[in-house]
């Protein structure tokens, strides 16, 4: 492997993942090697260029912590979590469709019973939120687990209040025997994705906004049935035709009524698809 240069090193590259005993590990490695050398040719890549990629990278490992997740950001804006999710769902017509996870999940978020109000004192205006979770035949599925999350008035997610100690704006219920859920939360707003980091640099260097439309995340699980993790979007919403990270979905746009008393009802029904035998639920 000596007197390597622009025209053999990809290759010796390649020939040294000769040895991987995963094939489809040997598979990714060898196609990224070839695109990532590719696209330095291309692009004619310059030391002082590949330093500052290297630099943009570190400084996303450093701001990324348990409650932040520089990475899904910039993959999220890339495109490349909606690519993703839309290459790996691909689900008979009435589905309800899957879009990107987002980084604010929390796992093992508390536990309500149906009609509880899982805002917990966020700031907002009251919204009601109900529907049912059906499979593909129309059948209710009894007992199938909601995660919930969304952001608050100010547009931001339980985990970015520095001072906060308990769970708001977010949670977990189960679907009654008819498959039926119902809760109580608050209107969901746009609120921009974090953008004092290497991401949000990224984006002003490219003028480009870092804003995404109002909406609720939801994460569906049932045995027998693969797992969906989606979000229900305001109609009324800004940003919806830009959104920052391209989650939007025509089918997941949803009308959320004004009550009378001033405030909001989310009315929305799921589909899931049934799990192909000895695959992941």
């Amino acid at each position: 492997m000596r007197n390597l240069d622009q025209d053999n090193i990809t290759q010796a590259v390649i020939a040294s993942f000769a040895g991987t005993a995963d094939p489809r590990l040997k598979q990714i490695l060898i196609s990224l090697v070839q695109h990532l050398h590719a696209f330095a040719r291309e692009v004619e890549l310059t030391e002082d260029e590949w330093f500052k990629g290297v630099e943009f990278l570190t400084r996303c490992g450093h701001i990324t912590d348990d409650k932040r997740q520089e990475f899904i950001l910039l993959s999220d804006v890339l495109g490349l979590s909606m690519l993703t999710v839309a290459m790996n769902n691909h689900k008979p017509e009435g589905c309800t469709e899957a879009t990107v996870f987002g980084p604010f999940y929390v796992k093992d978020a508390p536990q309500y019973e149906l009609g509880a109000d899982i805002a917990n004192g966020a700031k907002g205006t009251p919204c009601q939120v109900r529907g049912t979770v059906r499979g593909t035949r129309g059948e209710a599925i009894a007992g199938a687990t909601l995660d919930v999350w969304q952001s608050d008035d100010d547009g931001l997610y339980d985990v970015q209040h520095e001072a906060l100690e308990q769970a708001q704006a977010r949670g977990q219920l189960r679907a009654d025997g008819e498959g039926r859920y119902h809760f109580r939360s608050i209107v969901a707003v746009p609120y921009a994705i974090p953008h004092d980091g290497p991401v949000g640099a990224m984006l002003q260097a490219t003028g480009r906004h870092p804003w995404r439309p109002a909406h609720l995340h939801f994460m569906v699980k049932a045995p027998g049935y693969e797992t969906l993790i989606t979000h229900v979007f305001r109609q009324d919403s800004d940003y919806l035709d830009s959104d920052a990270v391209f989650g939007v979905r025509q089918s997941l746009v949803c009308d959320w009524a004004v009550q009378p008393d001033g405030s909001y009802l989310l009315a929305y029904d799921f589909v899931l698809n049934p799990a192909k035998a000895g695959g992941p639920a």
